[in-house]
């Protein structure tokens, strides 16, 4: 399966690896880097291991979610044979405001 990230999930993924780098480091941004393409080979091989993400229920389209380290995961949705990457949700911020952020 072909994985796509979107416009946002893109910038919320370029925000974040430039937080880490800054912050802590190199290393730690690349540990982070590593975590997010191991997650998408993953996701690429075996769509359906994320669970259904309970804060998107609501929409007409299923939305999965699977964490990628502690502080983040990542919500996708899956189109025939592409799975897409909607956001990269940080898991200490008010979920339901970033649940709203999702077209």
């Amino acid at each position: 399966m072909r994985v796509v990230w979107t416009p946002l999930a893109k910038s919320q993924r370029r925000k974040t690896a430039l937080y880490i780098y800054r912050e802590f480091g190199r290393k730690s941004g690349d540990v982070f880097m590593d975590q997010i393409h191991h997650c998408a080979v993953l996701l690429a091989d075996s769509p359906y291991m994320g669970h259904p993400e309970p804060l998107l229920s609501n929409r007409t389209v299923p939305y999965r979610s699977i964490v990628v380290n502690r502080l983040n995961k990542i919500v996708y949705r899956i189109d025939g044979d592409v799975l897409t990457v909607v956001a990269l949700w940080d898991t200490r911020r008010e979920p339901q405001q970033q649940a709203d952020g999702v077209k």
